[in-house]
């Protein structure tokens, strides 16, 4: 959005913890890096950058616990656009106006209403006008790929393009397991699982939000359509209540638990203090 944004993040310690001491050597590096090409990214390692990180044993248990950190996450993020937005503005000092604002995702109907606040935040903010022109959002990359997987003859093929596809291949995918075995363990290094986070398709995602965002949107005519409300109940939730919590979602402290988490993820927020 103009002056703020929002994340929705799931914290996967247990798989940096599987990564080599070389491998988190690495990924520290592309970070904070010492050395950088003209352009500005990291230059590539020598072996004595990297054992200047996982030589210290004490060093590298805290680069390891930093790298699957919330806190440190949104420290780099904050950072990397505060640098851009006050070299754009020509000026310099403070541009975030406060720190982070962080809920617990504790349930699936957490998680999902969490979601789609976010994907229609610019059509509730009344700049945009569907998925598809909602800028900056998880949605619209998502979309995106789906209308790029229409030019596939094969099946298995679409469901590469959708679940790896270029705008949205570094996001969780939406199912917890992906249907085909050739998309489930087909490697990455744009995201570190492919395991979902919602008990339906990335179909059945689209339609909620888009029937969602017809109901909130004051500017248009709301309608229900059969598919949706089998897909609140599987959340453990009835349409009056989803369509409040979604509304409601940046206000409320705590969701109560409906269904057994499938994941731990947390919604974070924050804006700056150079805009109105």
């Amino acid at each position: 959005m103009s002056n703020h944004f929002h994340c929705v993040l799931r914290t996967r310690p247990d798989v940096v913890e599987t990564w080599s001491d070389e491998e988190v050597a690495r990924r520290w590096w592309q970070l904070f890096p010492q050395r950088r090409n003209e352009d500005g990214s990291a230059a590539d390692p020598t072996e004595t950058d990297l054992r200047s990180i996982y030589g210290d044993k004490e060093v590298l248990a805290e680069r390891r616990k930093r790298l699957s950190s919330v806190s440190w996450f949104m420290r780099c993020t904050s950072e990397v656009i505060a640098r851009l937005a006050n070299a754009e503005d020509q000026c310099t000092g403070r541009f975030w106006e406060g720190r982070l604002k962080s809920t617990v995702l504790d349930s699936e109907e957490a998680i999902a209403a969490c979601m789609a606040y976010v994907d229609l935040n610019p059509i509730r903010a009344g700049i945009a006008d569907s998925l598809e022109s909602s800028d900056f959002t998880s949605v619209q990359d998502r979309v995106g790929d789906v209308k790029s997987s229409e030019e596939v003859e094969t099946a298995d093929a679409k469901d590469v393009r959708v679940e790896h596809g270029q705008q949205a291949g570094w996001l969780s995918p939406i199912a917890l397991e992906p249907q085909r075995k050739k998309v489930r363990d087909r490697s990455t290094n744009r995201r570190v699982s492919n395991h979902g986070c919602l008990p339906m398709t990335l179909a059945e995602y689209l339609q909620l939000v888009d029937w969602t965002g017809r109901q909130l949107h004051s500017g248009k005519r709301g309608y229900i359509k059969s598919a949706v409300p089998p897909l609140l109940e599987r959340l453990g939730t009835t349409i009056d209540i989803w369509l409040h919590v979604v509304k409601k979602f940046e206000r409320r402290q705590h969701i109560q638990t409906a269904t057994p988490a499938t994941c731990h993820a947390v919604f974070m927020n924050t804006g700056p203090a150079q805009t109105a």
